[in-house]
């Protein structure tokens, strides 16, 4: 970004197979709205500053980083960096599972840099990169919703929110802001932009990229992770089948339990220590998960749906929809829907 005045510097700092749209989403957004404010001659609000953005992606060793996608990006030396003059530090994601290992050298610096910086950010998985830093203790986050259970595993301190598109916890008045997967990244640079230059760029900028300013709803919208649930196996994997097909019957703890052959309060007890949710939010989650596969891949009335979801009633279904993906069944399947 070639700028003639003062600008705002963000620096990403990447590790070896950085997911390349956890960062370029977010660059491309701070150039949008650099466009924007130049073309309309607005400024950082209450600053009378420009609203301009000077932007650097660094790397431990510097020079040409590999990235999941393959394509190789040019990188700074993090070193090189005086951590006084950056502005917002953020740092992409990049593929994690339960034998990845954190570079040491990435978690050092952002240690030692980011008390230095005005606000520190995260895109996906680089969630993992602040918390092992210790940025997220005590604090509320949250992650791609494929790494969440993993990153409340590996980070105890750390208060996982599986459900935001992007959160911002400034708990001890120092904000520090997470995203969810991949294009997550982009809305929550549109949240950055919002609050250096006001809505009005923010919004322009949004356009310009054809994207929501706030997305509706939460990640639960995009995931499988129930699904994925139900069908990794268990003690009551063999439960969780017949529950699904049986989903427009009464399923109380007492059926669950018949079926299951044990006990009610055997059964609610091994239930939640095997699953880790009551029964009852269970059942909750799957008629919605059900339901959401009924609106994407039929055309049937909301009527037909909730009647052999379990919901009883539309107004049932709306509400339950609504309050599980932030969104109106409707809404859902206008969004998800094949034409």
């Amino acid at each position: 970004m070639s700028v003639s005045f003062a600008a705002r510097h963000i620096v990403f700092a990447v590790a070896p197979d950085l997911v390349l749209l956890d960062a370029c989403g977010p660059i491309e957004a701070f150039w949008r709205a650099e466009l924007t404010a130049r073309a309309s001659e607005r400024t950082l609000a209450g600053q009378g500053e420009p609203c301009a953005y000077r932007v650097t992606v660094a790397s431990v060793a510097g020079g040409v980083l590999p990235t999941f996608a393959g394509l190789p990006v040019v990188t700074e030396r993090l070193d090189s960096l005086d951590c006084a003059a950056i502005d917002t530090l953020i740092v992409p994601g990049v593929p994690i599972d339960d034998t990845t290992s954190l570079q040491p050298e990435l978690v050092a610096w952002i240690a030692a840099c980011a008390p230095r910086v005005r606000r520190v950010a995260s895109v996906c998985t680089g969630a993992f990169y602040l918390a092992a830093a210790g940025l997220l203790d005590g604090r509320r986050a949250t992650t791609h919703w494929r790494n969440a259970a993993q990153l409340r595993r590996r980070f105890p301190l750390v208060d996982v929110d599986p459900e935001p598109i992007f959160l911002c916890d400034a708990s001890d008045g120092r904000a520090i802001w997470t995203s969810a997967g991949v294009t997550a990244g982009i809305d929550l640079t549109l949240a950055l932009i919002e609050e250096d230059c006001g809505h009005a760029v923010a919004m322009q900028a949004a356009r310009r990229l054809v994207v929501f300013m706030k997305r509706p709803g939460g990640q639960a919208q995009f995931s499988e992770a129930l699904t994925a649930q139900m069908s990794a196996g268990g003690d009551f994997d063999a439960l969780h089948g017949w529950m699904a097909a049986n989903l427009h019957t009464e399923l109380s703890v007492e059926r669950l339990a018949e079926a299951a052959r044990m006990s009610p309060r055997t059964f609610a007890r091994r239930y939640v220590e095997a699953v880790g949710r009551t029964p009852a939010r269970t059942v909750a989650a799957m008629r919605v998960e059900a339901a959401a596969t009924r609106l994407v891949q039929s055309r049937q009335p909301l009527k037909r749906i909730a009647a052999d979801c379990g919901f009883g009633s539309e107004q049932n279904l709306r509400r339950a929809f609504e309050r599980s993906y932030g969104v109106l069944p409707l809404d859902y399947r206008a969004r998800f829907a094949a034409a």
